[in-house]
């Protein structure tokens, strides 16, 4: 009679993607979960004026802004955006430590 084999320590496919994927890309993927919140915590008119441009090293996220009076009203708002950005900061397990608006980055983009 054959020997009966039980295959019990696989490894989910999560966990495979997760190995073979670079540390940039999975900084690209988290910061890009990140960005799709913008809408929610700015709402949609500031959302369509407004749109995050990067994070730079020090944990600061740059917003490009569509002109300087729309990065004013965010800067007005920069401490309630902050905390309603916490709890998607903690999931995706970022630390954001300041806001930058800056109509130039719109240009860019």
């Amino acid at each position: 009679m054959a020997k009966k084999v039980l295959y019990t320590d696989f490894e989910g496919v999560d966990s495979i993607i997760e190995c073979m994927m670079s540390k940039d890309l999975k900084k690209a993927l988290t910061r890009n979960n990140l960005y799709k919140f913008w809408s929610k915590i700015v709402g949609k008119t500031f959302s369509e004026k407004s749109r995050p441009y990067s994070i730079a090293g020090n944990g600061v996220l740059v917003i490009a802004c569509a002109n300087s009076a729309v990065a004013q009203e965010l800067l007005l708002q920069k401490k309630q955006i902050l905390i309603k950005f916490q709890p998607y900061l903690k999931s995706l397990h970022l630390s954001i430590k300041d806001i930058k608006f800056d109509p130039k980055k719109w240009e860019e983009m």
